[in-house]
């Protein structure tokens, strides 16, 4: 695979229901209620029930792992939450899309930063996986 800086990975768009979130929520163990409950959500004064932050985390690296074909590539990865992915309860959910672009390649290991955004807002800051590409 020839990988040179500036190279932009394809993107991904992955749309988020509530019965997704359950479904991770069951899968994760993670049941805090602000990722089911719109009255829990409500009272912490969040706008809707929100994603679970390791979901969207995890959906985001897949942007690296579809493009280099082999999750054990990966050798670090690093994410900061910066605004929760909010879930309406509408039938519809919300939409969030990733992307990525190659920002180093050295020694056979490219640096990707990754972006993901919900509604035009950035949802993950400092979103970044190092990837063995030789």
């Amino acid at each position: 695979m020839i990988v040179t800086e500036g190279l932009e990975l394809p993107s991904l768009t992955v749309t988020f229901t509530r019965t997704d979130l359950v479904r991770y929520a069951g899968a994760s163990t993670d049941f805090n209620p602000i990722h089911h409950s719109d009255h829990a959500a409500a009272a912490l004064g969040l706008p809707d029930v929100i994603a679970h932050g390791m979901l969207t985390m995890g959906t985001a690296l897949r942007v690296v792992t579809d493009w280099c074909g082999d999750p054990a590539r990966v050798l670090t990865y690093y994410v900061r939450f910066t605004k929760p992915v909010a879930v309406p309860d509408d039938g519809i959910g919300a939409a969030v899309t990733f992307t990525g672009v190659v920002t180093a390649v050295v020694e056979g290991v490219a640096t990707v930063s990754i972006d993901a955004v919900c509604a035009d807002v950035k949802v993950l800051g400092s979103a970044t996986a190092e990837v063995r590409v030789d």
